[in-house]
């Protein structure tokens, strides 16, 4: 499986971006697929996660309310839809995706097979 990310740029705090991450093919209807990022410095941190299966979604607290993540199952593509960006929402993004995850791990970057290259997000102040 490979993973194509696009999407990120420069925005203003308060305005939006949205991330696309295709995958060139899905190979378990439990696919998950979803989004890291990543500061200098620190740990590759959980972002969202769509699960193909029933369609549910998960997201990190810190992007609660203002992150969504949707899919477009014929395109094998989810999107990260961000609005009200704020400037610690800056970081590179990465796309990820696992034929099957137990809940309780869809939240470690170590628990993914696959992974897309980095898109970068600089939200400024």
């Amino acid at each position: 499986v490979q993973l194509q990310a696009s999407g990120g740029g420069l925005v203003q705090a308060g305005g939006s971006l949205r991330l696309s991450c295709t995958a060139s093919v899905r190979t378990s209807s439990r696919f998950f697929m979803g989004w890291f990022r990543q500061t200098p410095g620190k740990e590759r941190e959980f972002v969202a996660v769509y699960n193909w299966n029933g369609g549910r979604t998960y997201y990190a607290d810190s992007v609660k309310g203002r992150f969504t993540i949707s899919r477009d199952n014929a395109k094998n593509t989810v999107y990260l839809q961000m609005n009200n960006l704020k400037p610690e929402d800056t970081a590179i993004y990465y796309c990820a995706a696992d034929n099957s995850l137990i809940l309780s791990s869809i939240r470690y970057d170590t628990q993914y097979d696959y992974w897309g290259q980095g898109t970068l997000v600089t939200v400024s102040s």
